[in-house]
């Protein structure tokens, strides 16, 4: 496997583009992923294949990105999250192509964008759709497939689409009789 060095004791793979200089010690970035200038990632992360990391964007420490997940501006990734394969982030709650004319007064600043906002241990699971604005609390499980549209509390297991409460979890991410105090 090719790969070349891009972070203290890290790297990325030789087809990776990594313009930041704001990331962490031990970090690795896979094959045909890009992270932008602005972007910030914290140590000992694992970007996974073909994910793009947008100017704006901001990831913790000890967080896992699995392929094919792009994390937009607005997006801010708690320390020690899991993101799992295609997950998917939208920050604009109206989106339309900023080139058109009818929406360009829109895009002349950042006011459009919905923040969202990990908190620290959150489980996004493959092919989740996050839509913001909203916050994932601490160590809340967000199943496979699952569509949030509103705020997940900490500890908080949900599924379906779109999302509802189908039980907690503790920090390891095993379902537990009631919400941890």
């Amino acid at each position: 496997m090719k790969q070349k060095a891009s972070t203290p004791s890290g790297f990325a793979h030789a087809t990776a583009i990594v313009e930041t200089k704001q990331i962490g010690a031990q970090t690795r970035v896979w094959a045909f992923s890009h992270v932008q200038p602005e972007a910030s990632i914290g140590s000992h992360c694992n970007i996974g294949e073909n994910c793009f990391i947008e100017n704006g964007a901001a990831i913790g420490d000890r967080v896992t990105i699995k392929n094919g997940v792009c994390i937009w501006k607005g997006v801010v990734v708690g320390n020690n999250v899991f993101i799992g394969p295609n997950a998917t982030f939208t920050n604009d709650h109206r989106p339309r192509s900023p080139r058109s004319p009818h929406v360009e007064n829109k895009y002349r600043d950042d006011a459009w964008l919905t923040p969202i906002l990990l908190g620290e241990g959150c489980t996004v699971g493959a092919n989740a759709t996050i839509i913001g604005p909203v916050v994932l609390g601490r160590f809340c499980f967000v199943a496979a497939g699952c569509v949030v549209i509103r705020n997940v509390e900490e500890f908080e297991l949900v599924a379906g689409n779109p999302c509802r409460r189908i039980g907690w979890v503790n920090e390891q991410g095993e379902r537990i009789e009631r919400q941890p105090q």
